[in-house]
C-alpha cells in the first residue's frame, strides 16, 4: 500500500465513513492517476479540468457518477492533503432532475412472477416490501428478520443510519419457504466464492441481474433496476394513504426535500383535482373542420 493511499484511508476511516464508500473513492483517485501515469499529489487545477471534462466526453458518464468521482477527488485534495484551495476547481456538474421510472401494482407482480428462481423471487419481493437499498439488501442478516415484532431491521444504511420498516405477512410466507431451501446461516442473501456457496454478502450486481432478466421473462421494456423497486415501494405506499414523514421513515431519507418527488408519482395525488380543460364545456370534435388550409 502506497503512503498516499494509506493516508487517505486513514482520513476515510476516522472519519467513519462507509466501506462501500472507501472503496469506491480509492479506486476512483486511483484511475485519476492512471490516466495521467503520475501520482494524484503531483496534479493540479489542469489536469482536475482535463479529467472532468474526460469522464463526460469521452466516457460519457452520466453526471450522478462523475458526481462521485467528484466527490473522491475533492475529499483527496482538501481533506488528504488539506489543499482548500483547489475547492473552487473541482466543482460538482449539473445534474438535471429526472423523475423515477415506477411500475403499476400489475407490473411488479409480473416482475415477481418472472422471477427465474426461488432465490430471485425472495430478493425481489424483499426490495419492494421493504424500499431498501440495493446494498442494505446484500448486508441483511438472519436475524434482521424479527417475526414476533413483524419487522425488519436495517442497519447502517446510508449516513450509518439503523431503521426498522415492517415485515409484510407475504413476504414472510415465502422467506420461510425460502429459508427450509436456501438454510442460510448468517447472511439472508449468501453470495458465492469460487462457484460455491459461501457464508458471505451477495454481490452487489445479484440483485441488477434479477430484476433486468425478471423483466425481460415478463415482457417489461422499461429501464428497470433495484432501486426502481424502491421507488415503486414508495409511490404506492403514498397511494394506499400514506403520509410523507412515514415514507420518509421507511425509506431512510435525512430530509424531506428526499421524499417530496414521491407526489410528482403518485396518480391519486396528481389526479386529485380535475384537469382544468375537463370544467370547460367544448362542442364535439367531429363537427371541427379537417383541413389544414388557411381560410381567405
Amino acid at each position: 500500500m502506497t503512503h498516499l493511499r494509506r493516508m487517505m484511508l486513514e482520513e476515510l476511516q476516522r472519519r467513519n465513513y462507509a466501506p462501500l464508500t472507501i472503496k469506491a473513492y480509492l479506486r476512483n483517485i486511483e484511475e485519476f492517476a492512471r490516466y495521467f501515469h503520475r501520482p494524484p499529489d503531483t496534479l493540479g487545477p489542469p489536469h482536475l479540468r482535463e479529467y472532468q471534462a474526460y469522464l463526460f466526453r469521452e466516457r460519457k458518464l452520466e453526471p450522478g457518477t462523475v458526481q462521485g468521482h467528484v466527490a473522491a477527488l475533492r475529499f483527496f485534495f482538501v481533506k488528504t492533503l488539506k489543499r482548500r484551495y483547489l475547492l473552487d476547481e473541482i466543482p460538482q456538474p449539473k445534474r438535471p432532475r429526472k423523475l423515477p421510472v415506477i411500475l403499476s401494482p400489475q407490473e411488479v407482480t409480473q416482475l415477481i412472477e418472472a422471477a427465474r428462481n426461488l432465490f430471485h423471487r425472495t430478493l425481489l419481493m424483499t426490495l419492494y416490501s421493504t424500499g431498501v437499498r440495493r446494498a442494505e439488501l446484500c448486508r441483511l442478516q438472519v436475524p434482521d428478520i424479527d417475526s414476533q415484532r413483524m419487522m425488519v431491521r436495517i442497519h447502517a444504511g446510508k449516513g450509518g443510519r439503523d431503521r426498522d420498516v415492517p415485515l409484510s405477512a407475504t413476504l414472510l410466507e415465502t422467506l420461510r419457504v425460502y429459508w427450509r431451501w436456501m438454510k442460510p446461516k448468517t447472511y439472508l442473501f449468501p453470495g458465492m466464492v469460487k462457484g460455491w456457496r459461501a457464508d458471505v454478502p451477495v454481490n452487489t450486481k445479484t440483485p441488477w441481474h434479477a430484476c433486468r432478466e425478471a423483466a425481460r421473462r415478463a415482457g417489461i421494456t422499461k429501464r428497470l433496476s433495484p432501486h426502481t423497486l424502491r421507488h415503486c415501494f414508495a409511490t404506492h405506499l403514498l397511494e394506499a394513504g400514506a403520509d410523507l414523514r412515514t415514507i420518509q421513515v421507511l425509506l431512510g431519507h435525512r430530509k424531506l426535500e428526499d421524499t417530496l418527488v414521491y407526489l410528482q408519482l403518485s396518480q391519486r395525488h396528481l389526479t386529485a383535482v380535475p384537469n382544468p380543460l375537463d370544467t370547460l364545456t367544448l362542442s364535439s370534435p367531429d363537427t371541427v373542420t379537417r383541413s389544414r388550409r388557411k381560410v381567405r
